[in-house]
C-alpha cells in the first residue's frame, strides 16, 4: 500500500485556495480539494503484512506530539503563500508552506523504519497543478496570490490509490498534536 504523512488545510484556507484561477490548459492537470494537503513525508510502498507494518507506523506517529513538545516545537504554526510558483522545471505548480520544517523532521525521525529513505531537503508546499507528461507548465500560471496562517492540529497518515484524474487519498489515522 502506498502511504504518506501530511497535514490538511483548514476549511477556510481550502476555500481561499478554491478561489484561485484555474484556467483550462491542456498542458496541466489541476489538483482537487480532496487532494490538497502538505506532505511531511512520502513513504511509498509499505507492504500491509510486512513488519513492523502499518500498525507499527501508527504507533511511531503517535510519538510525534510528545517529541515535538520536548523539542519546544509546539504549537506548530504553518504559513501558506504568498503566491503560487513553479518548482524548477515547471512540472509542479505549488504554493509554499513555511513553519512546518521541524514537524516534518520529527515525522521523518519517527517513521525512519518505513518506506524509502528521504533524500534531499524538505520543501513544504501545497500542489495546485502538475504538467502533463514531460512538458513544462505555462509560466503564466505562477503568481496567483493566496496566503494564510494556521495552527497545525494533527498529522494524517494517508494511503494513495491511482485513479482517473489523479490519486485518491484515504485518511488511515489522524494523530492530534495537542496534549
Amino acid at each position: 500500500m502506498r502511504l504518506f504523512v501530511a497535514i490538511d488545510l483548514p476549511a477556510w484556507l481550502e476555500e481561499a485556495v478554491s478561489r484561485l484561477p484555474r484556467p483550462h490548459d491542456e498542458l496541466v492537470r489541476w489538483t482537487t480539494a480532496a487532494q490538497w494537503h502538505v506532505t511531511l513525508r512520502f513513504l511509498g510502498e509499505v507492504a500491509p503484512g510486512a513488519l513492523p507494518g502499518p500498525a507499527g507506523l501508527v504507533a511511531a506517529l503517535r510519538t510525534v506530539p510528545s517529541a515535538m513538545a520536548a523539542e519546544g516545537g509546539m504549537p506548530v504554526g504553518a504559513v501558506l503563500g504568498p503566491t503560487a510558483e513553479w518548482f524548477p522545471g515547471r512540472h509542479v505548480l505549488q504554493v509554499p508552506v513555511a513553519g512546518v520544517d521541524a514537524l516534518a523532521a520529527c515525522v521523518a525521525r519517527a517513521t525512519a523504519g518505513w518506506g524509502r529513505p528521504f533524500m534531499g531537503s524538505f520543501q513544504g508546499h501545497l500542489t495546485l497543478a502538475r504538467s502533463r507528461g514531460q512538458k513544462r507548465g505555462p509560466a503564466a500560471l505562477a503568481g496567483a496570490g493566496v496566503s494564510g496562517r494556521w495552527e497545525v492540529e494533527e498529522v494524517v497518515l494517508y494511503s494513495s490509490t491511482p485513479a482517473p484524474g489523479g490519486h485518491r487519498y484515504e485518511a488511515l489515522e489522524r494523530v492530534t498534536l495537542s496534549a
